[in-house]
């Protein structure tokens, strides 16, 4: 679905995203997980014509970029990180808003906009202004409005950012609902649990660079299932293990606190880079 070969993204001397290829696959829910700065908006905002690359290949549902903007603009949806809508416009303004400029016609725009209120809960809040709306309400509206044209590929760029965690959960419903019903997501976040549940795969991107790419228990085990975590004057060490047992009789003869865990995403990109995912 989505192929990226080489792709180079630098804005004067400063290079954003670095000789990155990726293959994502039709269907897959796929993440890009860093700390700020490792390049996964500008590559998003690269996939989405919002900035060209400075070199590189970019095929999306077998469309190449730049040649193909209008096909691929077609076929894929936007959800960007900044809440992006009208305020002084309905949900049902704001939906109608953009089938236009997809140049939907009138029934099929109104058929499509009552589908998507339904789909992401916003049914009996269709009439009213979008400035009276929670965060996580706008969010679902983006999402709905992004999906309007019944596009092949979604781009989810930091979805859940500022929610709570139950009004976050409801969204990884949605997205799974998504997922299930054929679209391939491709998300960016900062949220470690986030792209552990979400995700078939995930890439670590580190000063641009891929550092990192296999579904989110291939990556843990790539060090052990398990990790000893304690403190010392020096700061907090960890150590993995293969099983518990071996991660528990070493926690035994600590002098200090220990505590034993699974082995999550955040570890293993503090294992890779020596820096911790922030926001």
């Amino acid at each position: 679905m989505i192929y990226i070969n080489g792709l180079i993204k630098k804005f004067g001397d400063r290079i954003a995203v670095n000789n990155l290829s990726l293959e994502i696959k039709q269907g897959e829910t796929f993440g890009l997980l860093g700390p700020n700065g490792a390049g996964k908006t500008t590559t998003i905002r690269t996939l989405t014509m919002l900035t060209r690359p400075t070199a590189g290949n970019i095929t999306i549902n077998g469309w190449q970029l730049p040649q193909d903007e209008l096909a691929v603009k077609s076929v894929i949806g936007v959800v960007p990180q900044h809440l992006n809508l009208d305020i002084d416009l309905t949900a049902k303004e704001n939906l109608d808003l953009h089938g236009r400029l997809h140049h939907m016609p009138g029934g099929v725009r109104e058929r499509r906009i009552n589908e998507l209120l339904d789909y992401v809960e916003l049914t009996e809040r269709g009439s009213d202004m979008v400035n009276t709306f929670s965060g996580g309400m706008k969010r679902r509206l983006m999402i709905a409005r992004a999906l309007l044209h019944n596009p092949r590929v979604l781009f989810l760029d930091e979805p859940t950012v500022g929610l709570d965690p139950q009004v976050r959960r409801r969204l990884w419903d949605l997205i799974r609902r998504m997922n299930a019903d054929g679209l391939t997501v491709l998300l960016t976040t900062h949220y470690i649990e986030e792209a552990e549940n979400l995700c078939q795969r995930v890439a670590i991107m580190e000063k641009g660079r891929l550092i990192a790419l296999n579904s989110p228990q291939a990556l843990c085990n790539r060090f052990g299932n398990y990790v000893v975590e304690w403190i010392e004057s020096e700061g907090t060490q960890y150590r993995f293990f293969t099983g518990r047992t071996e991660a528990a009789a070493f926690a035994g003869t600590l002098a200090t606190n220990a505590t034993l865990r699974h082995t999550n995403l955040e570890d293993v990109f503090v294992e890779l880079t020596g820096r911790r995912v922030s926001a």
